[in-house]
């Protein structure tokens, strides 16, 4: 793996996002992520689940200058791969916590939303589905998620407004469950993680899909056509304006 870093012990596996500075999701990451917590589901010595990014970036999201020059063909195969396992991810049959480390942008905060478990680091860290903001929208799944995990309500003032949320605004809107210091996150994590792994894996399993299922479900026929209108969208000339201006600093 060039992009992960994993480390099991004691049950549990810390998963670190480790792609340049800013964690950002391209097809390569995307694909060892799958490849990673597929492994990480046939092995039964593991319990748990920490997903964290090194840095000060937990992931800035797709790596759009990477995008910029891809065909819609090849952008429409890539967000198929990408929707196809954030789905895997939230039906993950383990207990996954996300460890937020920094910034979660866009892609990046979808990613922690699949988690069952949020826990963010203080300080000037933001979490955001800031897609509006450079004209871009968003696919089925990720809305039906955000709203399993904020509600109706506050989803459509995250998603609309594309406000770049600090860790406590974000705890009171329920994306994420706890807020700790940057230097304790990880032992909380763990502790959680630890408090997971204790519990029968079966019932867990079941509980969780009966919790997950209906909310996939329920998305699922839909995601073909919402990735079709973001591609649309991606490519329309004011938003291919916007993205030129974007760049990631390695």
């Amino acid at each position: 793996m060039d992009f992960i870093k994993l480390k099991i012990e004691n049950k549990i596996a810390v998963m670190t996002l480790s792609r340049g500075k800013v964690n950002a999701l391209n097809e390569q990451l995307v694909a060892e992520l799958n490849d990673s917590f597929r492994q990480l589901e046939e092995n039964p010595e593991v319990k748990a689940v920490i997903l964290t990014g090194q840095g000060s970036f937990f992931s800035f999201g797709f790596d759009i200058p990477e995008f910029y020059d891809y065909s819609p063909e090849d952008f429409t195969r890539y967000l198929q791969n990408f929707t196809r396992f954030y789905t895997y991810l939230f039906a993950f049959p383990k207990p996954v916590i996300a460890a937020i480390n920094g910034h979660a942008v866009a892609g990046g905060c979808m990613l922690a939303t699949m988690a069952d478990y949020r826990i963010m680091a203080s300080g000037k860290a933001k979490i955001s589905l800031n897609e509006i903001a450079f004209g871009s929208t968003v696919f089925a799944g990720s809305v039906d998620i955000l709203k399993f995990c904020v509600g109706a309500h506050s989803a459509e003032l995250i998603l609309e407004s594309g406000k770049m949320f600090s860790p406590d605004d974000a705890l009171g809107m329920g994306l994420l469950d706890e807020v700790v210091p940057e230097n304790e996150l990880l032992d909380r994590a763990n502790a959680v993680a630890t408090e997971y792994a204790a519990k029968a894996s079966a019932a867990f399993t079941d509980i969780k899909a009966l919790l997950r299922r209906e909310i996939v479900s329920g998305y699922i026929a839909r995601e073909p056509d919402a990735i079709a209108r973001f591609v649309d969208i991606w490519y329309s000339p004011a938003v291919r304006a916007n993205l030129k201006k974007i760049e990631i600093r390695s």
